[in-house]
């Protein structure tokens, strides 16, 4: 993830993606959902289930750390006309995300349901929100890269990443039963 997030943010940037800047940076996101689990499951709180809603609202907080920011850069975007231009490297990130994050979150979603644990669901529902985002931030650079007329597309694509994020973290928030 962090690679992932690094890449993706210098790709970002460099091709004025907030889209892709946007997605990038949930890769940190996702780290510290990943923290919150494990911290969920070591020592005492393993049987804990105070421990479980707190780790619960830490991850639904995660999902609602970028939206501001997306959501300001988004609309500076279109309304300032801040076009995004091709990124070859943000298409083979994304790409690569398609096919890995699914994976990895449907392992997690199943484990979060095994062990009865909304909070490991909730970090398989993210890395499933970063393949779907990843699918939408690549449609957007290959259009952008096919149409550069198109690039209202990539900003429009970041509202709808912020939108999906609030609502993911306010499902985790009001505990959401994965199981």
């Amino acid at each position: 993830m962090a690679a992932e997030g690094v890449v993706g943010l210098i790709a970002g940037f460099a091709a004025g993606s907030i889209a892709l800047v946007g997605w990038a940076l949930g890769s940190s996101i996702e780290a510290m959902a990943s923290v919150i689990v494990v911290w969920r499951f070591t020592g005492s709180r393993t049987l804990s289930d105070t421990a479980e809603r707190r780790a619960q609202k830490a991850v639904a907080v995660c999902f609602w750390l970028l939206a501001p920011y997306i959501v300001i850069e988004a609309v500076r975007h279109l309304t300032g006309h801040h076009p995004a231009t091709a990124s070859v490297l943000g298409i083979a990130l994304t790409a690569s995300s398609v096919v890995i994050m699914p994976v990895l979150g449907m392992v997690k979603r199943r484990l979060g349901e095994r062990l009865l644990s909304v909070a490991t669901a909730g970090e398989g529902t993210q890395n499933l929100m970063c393949a779907a985002q990843a699918a939408a931030v690549l449609v957007g650079l290959a259009v952008v890269a096919v149409w550069p007329g198109g690039w209202p597309i990539d900003p429009i694509i970041a509202l709808g990443i912020a939108a999906w994020s609030i609502w993911e973290g306010t499902k985790s928030w009001r505990g959401g039963d994965c199981c």
